[in-house]
């Protein structure tokens, strides 16, 4: 059950009752001069990002996706690769970057 915050028109008293929901529409409907008010709002939990535990089922879901797109960003992020495929993604990015440089040189 929540806390509900009320306010009185007449007299400006402000109140927090603890009810439920079928108990707060009565007691409004039975009390014209009463308005419920929001004071505050309570956040219990949250979740940010991929910072929720994820179950088994979901991981291999995940890894199947990445095993299918091998070269996406996915894959480096979800994917299981092994040493020598980094190390294999990291040379070739190297020599990319070096041809680069070469052909602006050549360009100039």
């Amino acid at each position: 059950m929540p806390l509900y915050s009320f306010k009185n028109s007449k007299s400006g008293e402000e109140f927090e009752m603890f009810m439920s929901m079928d108990k707060r529409e009565d007691y409004l409907k039975n009390n014209p001069e009463i308005q419920q008010t929001i004071s505050k709002v309570n956040i219990v939990a949250g979740v940010s990002g991929m910072s929720y535990r994820q179950d088994q089922g979901w991981k291999e879901n995940l890894s199947r996706i990445a095993e299918a797109h091998p070269k996406s960003a996915f894959a480096k992020e979800h994917g299981k690769r092994t040493i020598k495929e980094i190390r294999t993604d990291n040379v070739v990015a190297k020599h990319r970057k070096i041809q680069k440089e070469k052909a602006k040189k050549f360009a100039k």
